[in-house]
């Protein structure tokens, strides 16, 4: 290379890249990589606001103005259908606003006397000991210094712990996995720490299953108006902007279904969104969610059957399916192969498909296209801001 070239996009890794391939890392578009493989800012490459970017692995993307970081989601996804032939309305980028992540997980190891506690480093086990962060929201990021406090005191040496972090209807909830606390002492000190920080839930997994050692109320999310019991560590859409981003976009696409079915339903999150009228059937492979479901909506007289299903090993049938007015798909991250190939030999009239990964949403997409759906349009959301996960709602229609 013996001249400056333009940085074209942005590579599903974060990557920046030139209009003949070449790679080069923290480049924005429109930075020019000289031939000695610097790089020289252009006017999309933003100085990043965390003083941890990039050797913290939460954000690889801080480098980005809005616009480009829109951009880097649309071609994710555009390049994820272009693979398997499929082409459709992408419409614009629904970001998330900094300091709103509402679930995290977050590891913490003893360091002599100190416990550092934070994210691991981009493609290591290095753990960053995080003093600032711009995606957390501030209320579960004003508990990290506490929560240090309290791990000195009971975390031994040469192990690291897991901490989950959750914003539910009760305040913070708190899962620390991999901590034995079983002396009175600790035990104490637990139950005082979540007095003292207003939590929701303080829960704590030695190895047998969380147990919850501070809850003065059951703990809850709410979808649609409907409180649901929330269990230690369940999946929550990561910020409230983003879940309203995805309701509505499933809204749109099922319409005035009357009957809809919610696979991979989790706690709830899209069938309660739905019509009160509607009857829905909720399918989800997750023992505990789906009993949080069930009982949420038996409370809220809702119209929902409710079953523990393994969709991957028993999907819903075409048979099954053309039962009802409009399907909603939200798969975790290895999609829905299976449920993908009966939908596409059913009936069912409308698809609301949710996904987290691009590559797999595009193979699935492509089975429902043979099958006779057409992709009507995608819904990018980028709710892990700063990252390079992806996110999208999308329609399907016979």
């Amino acid at each position: 290379m013996s001249e400056d070239e333009t940085i074209v996009r942005i590579a599903a890794r974060g990557d920046g890249v030139t209009a003949d391939g070449r790679h080069a890392a923290l480049a924005a578009p429109g930075d020019r990589l000289r031939a000695d493989g610097s790089v020289a800012r252009g006017p999309r490459h933003v100085e990043p606001p965390c003083r941890h970017f990039p050797e913290c692995g939460g954000c690889q993307l801080q480098h980005l103005d809005d616009a480009a970081y829109a951009e880097f989601l649309t071609g994710r996804i555009a390049g994820a259908l272009a693979q398997h032939g499929l082409t459709a309305e992408i419409r614009a980028p629904i970001l998330s606003p900094p300091r709103t992540r509402r679930r995290a997980t977050l590891h913490a190891e003893r360091r002599g006397r100190q416990v550092h506690l934070g994210f691991t480093e981009q493609a290591s086990h290095r753990l960053i000991d995080v003093q600032q962060c711009e995606v957390l929201d501030p209320w579960l990021f004003s508990l990290l210094q506490p929560l240090r406090g309290l791990l000195a005191s009971h975390l031994p040496p040469s192990r690291r712990v897991n901490v989950h972090l959750a914003l539910t209807d009760q305040g913070p909830d708190v899962l620390v996995e991999g901590l034995v606390t079983d002396s009175l002492k600790a035990v104490e000190a637990v139950t005082a720490f979540a007095m003292r920080h207003a939590l929701g839930r303080l829960s704590v997994d030695d190895g047998m299953g969380p147990e919850a050692r501070w809850e003065p109320d059951p703990v809850t999310v709410t979808f649609g108006g409907i409180a649901v019991p929330f269990p230690a560590a369940s999946f929550l859409q990561a910020t409230p902007e983003g879940e309203a981003a995805l309701v509505a976009s499933v809204r749109e696409a099922v319409g005035g279904a009357k009957t809809i079915a919610d696979l991979f339903a989790g706690l709830g999150t899209f069938t309660f969104a739905m019509d009160a009228k509607a009857k829905v059937y909720a399918g989800e492979g997750a023992r505990d969610a789906i009993l949080s479901l069930k009982a949420a909506a038996g409370r809220g007289l809702r119209q929902v059957f409710a079953e523990h299903r393994d969709l991957f090993r028993r999907p819903l049938t075409a048979k099954e399916l053309d039962l009802f007015d409009a399907v909603i798909l939200d798969p975790p991250r290895a999609g829905a192969k299976e449920q993908a190939v009966e939908l596409a030999a059913s009936k069912a009239p409308v698809i609301a498909y949710v996904s987290c990964n691009p590559a797999t949403f595009a193979r699935d997409a492509e089975a429902l296209v043979k099958g006779g759906y057409r992709l009507d349009w995608v819904q990018p959301v980028g709710q892990f801001r700063w990252s390079t996960h992806a996110e999208l709602a999308a329609r399907f229609s016979r």
